[in-house]
Formats: structure tokens, C-alpha cells, sequence
């Protein structure tokens, strides 16, 4: 296991190496100066039409159900356990280098929307199917074809082994475990190895509920996510809020930890090795990506789906996900690991350091605290499990045409790698996600880059038809 997990680190930091790190960083930057820093002059509208659908649109769900299925998707470890490890292995500065490139990807998250409208398919069924495989093909030419399969292929094996499947139900048996049976007194012994028995009633737990709403496919996902999403995101941050307001006077030196962090690196304390300005960058920006997916290419897949006339419309719809996850959610995560010392304790990992913080802020009751967060990350983990599937399976169904015999074996197998997900160690699950969202960047990067031009120009076209907030 730990030569295996040396090679999926090694190809890990290939990938997330310079070239990608700035390609990732460039398109924001790019499409924030073309579309003229939309992400904070139409900010107010983008949340107005976030919970106001549109009336009479083509699609399958609503704006506000397709931004549900993506922010299920979104929303998940990453915001609790990838703002964790982000910290420990880049220091405070980390979360600012998070927050910087999910500003920028705000404007790639609006691009990403726009073109998913804009090339998508509907057939005469009114099954919609779009995202990036689509606008490479149909917006930059049958010659990009390869590109699109290439995107697909690696969206499917993303959700499979990476970010959909694995990374999440992982997270969530930590966690439980760390509620129930912190020592590993109940055992049982499975694949020649000891586990705790909450690891495997979570692994069959979850699995179980996945498998009863994945086979109802994008309607019961999105009726599903309606439900949860909002109830989840609320309980999260009256929790984050509570450990802020009661840590306030330490919240200035934790913004001014940040803020060195990025540009200095940070120094070694008790058990932390100390790190260096580049792993601050490489740690928060891939584990942003990691959360809000931004430039990664799922989004506009669930985007797709929405019932809306405007390309435009929907952009900004899908924008405010990233909004959501990161600048809110993932920064008050981080606040709370800052402020309350977590991230410097030694011998913690992943989940235990969010639980940490949690734990330390509900100090007259820390049961109480590990059982929010907790109830969280279940929450997190099970939607993100459910939003990718359906990102897969529509990646999968472009590869293949539509053939629902290899969709339904596919289920199967996604079910079955939400099973043996708790399994697998917290490293090579978290180094493994970040190889898949890597290769799947690449080619949506390139083609949000080929189709810029498209975006301003139906963003110039929307705006200037309708100036006002449009219902």
C-alpha cells in the first residue's frame, strides 16, 4: 500500500505541478477581466435569480434544482476535511491562496454555465444532455472531439474513484468512528486487516441510502438535494458562526496568520514541519478546486439540465455555487481551524482536525460539537456521493451513446465503490481525488480558454437586453 500510494503522490504532484496551477489561475484571471469582474458587480443578481426560477424554460429541473444537484456535488469532504488537510500541509496562507482562486473561479464557474446552455443537446424526448464534452465538440469543432472523450473518460473515473465516491464515504467513516469508537474496541476483521464495526455499518449505511436514490437518476437527486442542501449549509454555518463569535478576540491574529502565511510561508510550531510559500499555493488552490470545482468541469454538467431561455441567466446561477462553497463555507471552516490552534496539533489528520476545532469551541459540551460536525459531514458526503453520480453517468452516457445497459452496470459499481471506500487510507483516497480532478481540468481549461469569446458576447447580449434584474 505504500509504494502504491508513493506513485499516486508522485503522479499527483506532476500534475498539480506549475503548469496547472497557472493555467487554473490564468483562465479566472482572463475571464475576470474580459467579463469585467462579474463576480462582484452582479453578485446581487446572481443570488436573486439563485432562488427565483425561470418561467417557461426547456430543460429537466429547475435553475434552482440544477444548482441544488451541483451544489450536492460541491459541497461535501472538501469543505470540511480538504480545508483540513489544506491547512496542515500549507499553513493558515492556504486558505487565503483557496479564497483568492475560487474569487477567480467565480468567473470560470459563470463561464462554465453560460456554455453549458449554450451547446447543449435536447432530444425529442426532452432529455437534455450538456457540459463540457459538448461545448468542446460543438463549440470548438469535430476536430476537438478527442478532447471532449478525453474529459468524459476522466469524469467518469473521477466519480468512481475519486471525488464522487471514495473521498467522500471515507471522510464520513472517520468521522463516525471518531464519535462512537474513538479507541477501536469494537473490531472486526475484514481483507486481513482490523477495522472498527462503525466503519463497516457506515460503509453498508451509506451505500445503501446512495443506491436508493441513484437509481431514480437526475429527478429524485435533484428532489433529494432541494431538501438537503440548504438544511445542511444552514446548520453549518450557525455552527462555524457559534466558534467564531465565541473565539472573536483571537480572529484578528488568525487573519494575520493567513495573510503571512501566503507570502512568507509559515514558521514551525509544536508539531507543524513548517511550510513554504509554494505549498500554501499548491495545498489551497487544489483543494479549493477540490471543493468548489471551479474549472473542473462537473458543474456545467448538472447546469445542463436547468429549465432557462438564457445561457447568461443560468451563468450566473451556477456562479453563486462557488460563492457558496468556498468564500462562505470553506473560509468559515478554515477560521474555525485557524482560531482554535487545530491545525497545529500533532497526529492529526483529515477529519480529526475540523473535529478538533469543534470539539475545543463546545468546550462546556464536546460531544455535542463532534456530533454537529458530524451530522455535517454525513449530510456533505452522501449528496456529494449522489451529484456525482450523475455528473459520471451523463460523462458516461456521451462515451457511449446513450447504451443504458452500461449506465445500469455502471450504478452498480458506483454503489460498489461507495462500499469499499472506508477501506482505503485518508492519504492515497485525498492524493487519488486530486489526480482525477487534475486531468479533467486540462481539457474543460482549454476550452473555457478557446470559448471566451461566446461567453462575453452572450453576457453583453443578456445584460444589455435585459439591464434590470430579469424573472
Amino acid at each position: 500500500m505504500d509504494a502504491l500510494n508513493e506513485l499516486v503522490l508522485a503522479v499527483k504532484d506532476t500534475i498539480w505541478g506549475l503548469p496547472l496551477i497557472l493555467l487554473v489561475l490564468g483562465t479566472g484571471f482572463l475571464l475576470t477581466f474580459r467579463l469585467k469582474i462579474l463576480q462582484i458587480f452582479h453578485l446581487p443578481r446572481a443570488l436573486v435569480y439563485m432562488i427565483k426560477n425561470e418561467e417557461g424554460g426547456k430543460g429537466e429541473v429547475t435553475s434552482f434544482g440544477a444548482l441544488c444537484t451541483a451544489l450536492s456535488a460541491t459541497i461535501g469532504t472538501g469543505n470540511i476535511v480538504g480545508v483540513a488537510t489544506a491547512i496542515t500541509a500549507g499553513g493558515p496562507g492556504a486558505l487565503f491562496w483557496m479564497l483568492f482562486a475560487a474569487f477567480l473561479g467565480m468567473a470560470t464557474k459563470y463561464a462554465e454555465g453560460v456554455l453549458a446552455i449554450k451547446f447543449r443537446t435536447i432530444d425529442k424526448d426532452g432529455h437534455v444532455l450538456g457540459g463540457p464534452f459538448y461545448y468542446i465538440e460543438n463549440g470548438m469543432g469535430k476536430g476537438w472531439r478527442w478532447l471532449a472523450k478525453f474529459f468524459a473518460t476522466f469524469g467518469v473515473l473521477a466519480g468512481l474513484l475519486g471525488i464522487g465516491t471514495i473521498t467522500q464515504v471515507n471522510g464520513v467513516a472517520s468521522a463516525v468512528k471518531d464519535a462512537f469508537d474513538p479507541d477501536t474496541i469494537y473490531t472486526v476483521s475484514l481483507f486481513g486487516a482490523t477495522y472498527s464495526w462503525t466503519t463497516v455499518i457506515t460503509a453498508v449505511a451509506v451505500s445503501l441510502f446512495a443506491g436508493l436514490v441513484i437509481i431514480g437518476g437526475i429527478k429524485r437527486i435533484a428532489a433529494v438535494s432541494q431538501v438537503i442542501v440548504p438544511f445542511m449549509a444552514i446548520l453549518y454555518f450557525v455552527a462555524c458562526m457559534f466558534i467564531l463569535l465565541t473565539n472573536l478576540p483571537a480572529l484578528p491574529a488568525a487573519i494575520g496568520q493567513i495573510f503571512a502565511g501566503a507570502f512568507t510561508g509559515t514558521a514551525a510550531v509544536g508539531g507543524f514541519a513548517g511550510a513554504i510559500v509554494k505549498e500554501a499555493i499548491q495545498a489551497g488552490v487544489a483543494r479549493g478546486i477540490f471543493s468548489n470545482e471551479s474549472g473542473l468541469g462537473s458543474a456545467p454538467i448538472a447546469a445542463a439540465a436547468a429549465q432557462t431561455h438564457y445561457p447568461a441567466r443560468q451563468g450566473l446561477v451556477t456562479m453563486t455555487g462557488t460563492f457558496l462553497d468556498t468564500i462562505i463555507i470553506c473560509n468559515l471552516t478554515g477560521l474555525s481551524i485557524i482560531i482554535t490552534g487545530a491545525w497545529m496539533q500533532p497526529g492529526l489528520e483529515g477529519v480529526e482536525v475540523t473535529s478538533y476545532a469543534f470539539q475545543t469551541a463546545f468546550s462546556f459540551a464536546p460531544f455535542l460539537g463532534q456530533m454537529i460536525l458530524t451530522v455535517c459531514l454525513i449530510f456533505f458526503a452522501f449528496t456529494t456521493i449522489l451529484g456525482w453520480d450523475y455528473y459520471s453517468e451523463r460523462c458516461l452516457e456521451y462515451l457511449t451513446n446513450r447504451k443504458m445497459g452500461v449506465l445500469k452496470v455502471y450504478r452498480y459499481l458506483y454503489i460498489l465503490a461507495v462500499l469499499i471506500g472506508p477501506f482505503l487510507t485518508v492519504e492515497i483516497v485525498w492524493n487519488l481525488g486530486d489526480v482525477m480532478n487534475g486531468l479533467m481540468a486540462f481539457p474543460n481549461l482549454v476550452a473555457l480558454l478557446a470559448l471566451s469569446g461566446v461567453v462575453v458576447k452572450e453576457t453583453r447580449s443578456f445584460l444589455e437586453e435585459h439591464p434590470r434584474i430579469h424573472y
